[in-house]
């Protein structure tokens, strides 16, 4: 995965995946492949802007001086990528390709029939010739209308339609906005109802955004999972975001006035213990329901439930609030009149953002009907207990109603569907749990948008007209009039008939018209990059169909787990996409994917008495109320004592702080935590490689542990896998002379390289990179023992450890004589006759006491093994003339004599 390059550079966490993959593509370049292993920047986002908002200086300045700053980095670790096909999202050159797939998108329907998207052209030639009549398509609204009504239709009316099927839409949607930033902001970049960058406070706001339908890929994505080799807890991820369940749509009455309310539920054999109704607060329906005398309630309580993102309320199971609607509902069933709610419990997006509320089997209506003393029905036998998890046992009974009485699960279902449908108030259907993804940034750094406004109506620019470029802008910041920071921009106009950009001052919405102000989300550019990787020069289009098909689908992908159900949901849905236009033929765009574990940090603590400047050894802090404060671990000697005049210099607070001391020394605490700045233990790779080198850190970052787990970094246990190399280079030389043999190798150096391939191939095959560094130190301990020197031997070794060490390989490669890099080299052919044991080191025993050991051929049976031991000089000494009683002997293990 691609990385933000941020201004801080890697640490040696973040090589880790990169170190997995560049040794994966070398070992395939060794077998002999075409290996794309390639490197970008996801370089447009919020950092960027942040600090341009406080600075002044333009983001695009920055961005690059980070992205040197990493390339600095990268190259010294020495990665095989091919530097040429360098993308960076934030290029106009590339972001060019990303406007063209939103017209795509935007020019696309998803027809259910065929169950692809489709070119709009296709959807209007259909209401051309029947409207609506027959018509299977994913929508916002079902609509109904003749051919006639849409022949008859202005343009605008025409165009309104059509934005309720386009796969690229707008639409008004709740979002969780950030007044202090400008701008909305993903799920995964609010913690706690406050921003992750800067924790300013972030609420919850109906916006007119940009939307992508990726719900009508919904049910594909879900089947695509099976056949994607991915480790079980992603795919689960995905598949509990998608949430696909089976139920019904029922439409209850309001009592009192003209208005249905719509819920989907997956238990409606339940209906019978409806005891009330629950929507969300924003749920359009809510203002008509609320009664005058709730009114002032219902407000507060929407404007409190405003300051929530939708993931607090998901995850907030244990405390149910809510207000009183004054408005009740009629349960088609039993008749009865139950109360109407509103709840943050419920969410908009989900369903229809009402629920039928059945607190005798669902725990938070069970919590719900306690709080605000609602009646509490059950109708399921063998259930009485609420359970953590809403009832779905499928062995119980329902009971309490003559309709479904003594029915089971799937037939109570089954009927309860069946009489919804005739009673004319619902059908069963499927639901998914998955939104479609908002695909608007009240932002500056982000691809703009290649759409303008006509009469209130979005048309796409020209193909030929981009890449719409960013445009300059004075400040970063929203207008004055609150208009995202591009309305800024003088000139950011477009022109219909001149087909360019041109002066606001211009728009007289006649010819020139404006363009979007929001720019497109950081995941825009990231969810097709994979591809522009096979073909980044063309600027014709956005990769070469010959070019696709060759590469093919992502071999290998290695990247965070945190990117389940954001980024690697949103490559999936383009892909798919893409391949339904023709322009690819794959279906999932990674078919293995590793995530790698992280790299912690070791962090190192002093313990500060509370209200004084004392600093108090680790050891007797426990006599003290304390504040525990992370320090630089640079500070910090071997035997955890810390540098205490450094810690002076440090920073001007502990300038004139006391140390309490224990045995003359301070000794901190270390703690594992993860590598960042806050707790200043971040281990700059730089400062490695420099030390160490760059093939040093490359085998320790392996040899910590299996690639998918995370693991502690100590910069002290670089030290051993310094030993190996220094061990391994010396099997070149004869003290400071190279000196390789071109004489025959001897069985026993045979068998050791042997075992080495055959070991070496498997790990890397099963990405067990940890276990050949172990192999590798063997190896050379073994080969050091022979004091072997020879060529046959030594050439094979250096490929093999290549892809981990390539610098150092290469350098023996030249010493060996070689004109060609050792990259390319064919990988040494396993020979499994080297690892067939010719000779068996047999223990002697007497009376089951082993005396000594001798060696005999391997293919000997169990009689010629006793003759041969018989006759032996040690075991006739020891028998001292005694017959034996019995002889044991077990082929290629043992011989035991008893007498």
């Amino acid at each position: 995965m691609f990385p933000y390059p941020s201004g801080a550079g890697l640490h040696v966490g973040h090589p880790l995946g990169y170190i997995a993959s560049d040794i994966y593509a070398r070992f395939k370049r060794h077998q002999g492949f075409n290996v794309l292993h390639p490197i970008g920047y996801d370089s447009f986002g919020l950092p960027a802007e942040q600090y341009a908002i406080q600075t002044g200086q333009h983001p695009a300045i920055t961005t690059e001086q980070n992205i040197t700053r990493y390339e600095e980095q990268l190259r010294k670790i020495g990665f095989s990528f091919d530097w040429s096909r360098e993308v960076r999202t934030s290029d106009a050159s590339y972001y060019k390709w990303t406007q063209w797939i939103f017209i795509e998108l935007f020019h696309s329907w998803y027809n259910k029939t065929s169950d692809k998207a489709e070119s709009i052209h296709t959807l209007v030639e259909h209401f051309e010739k029947f409207g609506t009549e027959n018509l299977d398509a994913v929508q916002n609204d079902e609509l109904n209308f003749t051919a006639e009504e849409w022949n008859a239709a202005d343009e605008n009316e025409k165009q309104d339609i059509l934005l309720n099927y386009r796969l690229a839409y707008r639409a008004e949607t709740t979002v969780n906005w950030c007044p202090a930033l400008g701008t909305v902001l993903a799920n995964d970049e609010v913690k706690d109802g406050k921003s992750e960058r800067g924790g300013y406070p972030v609420f919850q706001k109906k916006m007119m955004q940009w939307s992508m339908r990726i719900t009508a890929y919904s049910e594909r994505l879900l089947q695509g999972l099976q056949k994607l080799d991915w480790p079980q807890p992603l795919k689960d991820s995905q598949e509990y975001w998608i949430g696909k369940s089976q139920g019904a749509a029922v439409k209850f009455n309001v009592s009192g006035i003209e208005e249905q309310i719509e819920v989907f539920t997956t238990r409606p054999d339940t209906i019978f213990g409806a005891a009330f109704m629950v929507l969300a607060p924003e749920n359009p329906l809510v203002e008509k329901l609320t009664t005058p005398e709730q009114k002032s309630e219902v407000e507060n309580y929407i404007e409190e439930t405003s300051k929530k993102t939708e993931r607090d309320r998901m995850a907030d199971v244990k405390n149910v609030s809510g207000a009183f609607t004054g408005s009740y509902a009629i349960n088609p069933f039993t008749g009865k009149n139950i109360p109407i709610y509103i709840s943050d419990y419920v969410l908009m997006g989900y369903g229809t953002g009402a629920v039928m509320a059945v607190p005798a089997h669902d725990e938070r209506d069970h919590r719900f009907a306690k709080k605000f003393g609602l009646e509490i029905i059950n109708v399921i036998e063998n259930d009485k207990d609420i359970q953590e998890e809403s009832y779905d046992s499928k062995d119980s009974v329902c009971v309490n109603s003559e309709f479904l009485n003594g029915l089971n699960y799937n037939d109570a279902k089954a009927k309860i569907i069946s009489e919804i449908e005739k009673m004319g108030i619902g059908h069963g259907t499927t639901n998914y749990r998955q939104r479609d993804a908002i695909f608007s940034r009240q932002r500056y750094w982000g691809e703009p948008v290649p759409v303008y406004y006509k009469e209130g109506m979005p048309y796409t620019l020209p193909v030929s007209a981009l890449p719409l470029e960013l445009p300059e802008v004075e400040k970063y910041l929203p207008t004055e009039d609150g208009d995202p920071p591009l309305g800024n921009a003088k000139n950011f106009a477009w022109d219909e008939t001149n087909l360019k950009v041109v002066s606001v001052d211009l728009i007289d919405e006649k010819t020139v018209f404006p363009i979007e102000l929001s720019t497109m989300p950081g995941w825009a550019g990231s969810s097709w990059y994979f591809l522009r990787y096979m073909d980044p020069k063309n600027d014709g289009e956005f990769c070469a169909k010959d070019l696709s098909d060759y590469w093919g689908q992502v071999d290998l992908y290695i990247g965070g787990s945190e990117h389940a159900t954001g980024h690697l949901l949103y490559s999936r849905f383009w892909n798919m996409f893409l391949k339904d236009r023709g322009y690819i033929n794959q279906d999932e765009p990674f078919q293995k994917l590793i995530n790698q574990g992280m790299i912690l940090g070791y962090s190192a603590l002093i313990f500060r008495i509370d209200g004084t400047n004392k600093i108090v050894s680790k050891n007797l802090a426990k006599d003290y109320e304390t504040q525990r404060i992370p320090v630089d671990i640079s500070m910090i000697k071997g035997n955890d004592e810390l540098d205490t005049e450094a810690l002076r210099n440090w920073r001007p607070e502990f300038k004139d702080a006391e140390f309490i001391l224990e045995n003359g020394k301070y000794i901190v605490e270390r703690e594992v935590d993860k590598m960042s700045k806050r707790t200043h233990n971040v281990v700059n790779p730089d400062d490695i490689a420099e030390e160490y080198g760059a093939d040093c850190l490359r085998l320790y970052e392996m040899f910590l542990g299996p690639l998918e787990q995370s693991k502690p970094w100590n910069t002290q246990g670089l030290s051993g896998v310094y030993g190996f190399l220094k061990k391994f280079y010396n099997l070149y030389f004869d003290g400071d002379t190279f000196s390789v043999s071109d004489e025959e190798p001897t069985k026993a150096e045979l068998k050791v390289l042997h075992t080495l391939i055959k070991k070496f191939t498997f790990d890397i095959q099963n990405f067990s990179f940890n276990t050949s560094v172990s192999q590798f130190m063997i190896a050379v301990n073994e080969l050091q023992k022979l004091k072997c020197n020879k060529r046959a031997i030594l050439e094979p070794l250096a490929v093999i450890i290549s892809p981990f060490a390539p610098h150092i390989c290469e350098e023996l490669w030249e010493k060996l004589g070689k004109n060609t890099s050792i990259e390319f080299e064919k990988l040494p052919e396993l020979n499994e006759a080297y690892l067939v044991e010719d000779e068996i080191n047999y223990p002697v025993s007497f009376n089951g006491k082993m005396k000594f050991t001798m060696a005999l051929a391997a293919d000997l049976d169990a009689k010629q093994i006793e003759e041969i031991a018989m006759a032996n000089e040690k075991v006739q000494e020891i028998l001292a003339g005694a017959t034996p009683k019995k002889v044991i002997i077990v082929p290629k293990k043992i011989i035991n004599i008893v007498f």
